[in-house]
């Protein structure tokens, strides 16, 4: 049971997965509750990205439980996973660069069957990113960098989410737009998206989540509400740059 006496939408637990014989995730238990903001924090290489991709169905546990609105997904390929209400902006946008923004975005929803409703979704779209619709006839590839992660934001808020996953939006962009993602991320979640956060920006993840998670070497070494940890002295020296 969650925190605030209902069912979690996302629950792992004692996740256990491996790149051949590296052990990446050593018995990872997480929750998502569904209207949050949760984040996962730690430095590179902890096993962040790893959890991404098993929720995804990318990767398969060895062991462990993964359900997602009470259902067991551990071997639900990537097209269910997306078809149940999960999507992911991969770490590093992996747009189609030669596809317009526009073909891009739409590449979101080829598993949706209510085409009427796609062309509202992509207007939501283009009023929290209003430069993916000035660039809509613009290959993706000619982008810049915060463009582009605006797109693969975008792209995934086209599957229409439950669950939306975001690894490392902020990564390689300016002060200015780590601001402005970091507000669409905030506006995303108030129209009622439940989102998972992978970010190495942990002050601003923290900011902006109620609950987070903080990953070392494949393990959950802490978990509570964001404010707590904001203030927690190990988080504060590691993880936040403060003595």
């Amino acid at each position: 049971m969650s925190a605030n006496g209902g069912d979690p939408l996302l629950e792992l637990e004692d996740v256990h997965v491996f790149y051949g014989a590296i052990h990446a995730l050593k018995g990872v238990s997480l929750r998502v509750d569904p209207g949050q903001i949760v984040t996962l924090i730690g430095a590179n290489g902890a096993g962040k990205s790893t959890t991404l991709r098993t929720i995804s169905g990318l990767l398969r546990p060895r062991n462990g439980s993964l359900r997602f609105e009470g259902k067991d997904i551990v071997r639900a390929s990537s097209q269910r996973i997306v078809r149940l209400g999960i999507a992911q902006a991969p770490e590093g946008r992996q747009l189609f660069s030669r596809m317009t923004v526009l073909e891009n975005l739409e590449m979101g929803a080829f598993q949706r069957r209510d085409r009427s409703e796609i062309t509202s979704d992509l207007e939501r779209v283009y009023e929290l990113f209003p430069r993916l619709a000035e660039r809509r006839t613009q290959k993706a590839g000619t982008l810049s960098g915060g463009e582009q992660q605006m797109c693969a934001i975008g792209r995934a808020l086209l599957a229409r989410p439950r669950l939306l996953m975001l690894d490392e939006p902020s990564m390689g962009l300016s002060p200015n737009l780590v601001d402005r993602i970091f507000e669409v991320i905030s506006d995303i979640n108030q129209q009622g998206t439940t989102i998972l956060l992978v970010e190495q920006n942990a002050a601003r993840a923290l900011e902006v989540a109620h609950r987070g998670y903080v990953l070392e070497t494949g393990r959950v070494t802490l978990a509570d509400d964001a404010t707590a940890l904001r203030s927690n002295e190990r988080v504060r020296a590691s993880y936040l740059g403060e003595a």
